[in-house]
């Protein structure tokens, strides 16, 4: 019944087994933040443009502008 002794002691043996790796859990949410910075100045590239070409469409004006 050598089954009844590995009840209860995983934890040990993955600290022993795994200890100083990263967790699959921790790298995935350490690549979701990294992807957010990488895309952050593209980002901020589109906001400026639609905000530039915002301004340009408010002062165009039109007919209803006089």
């Amino acid at each position: 019944m050598a089954f009844f002794g590995l009840i209860g002691n995983d934890r040990d043996m993955a600290e022993t087994t795994y200890s100083g790796r990263e967790s699959a859990s921790d790298k995935a949410a350490r690549k979701r933040r990294e992807g957010h910075r990488r895309n952050a100045t593209a980002t901020y590239r589109e906001g400026q443009a639609w905000e530039d070409a915002e301004r340009a469409r408010q002062d165009r004006g039109g007919w209803w502008r006089s």
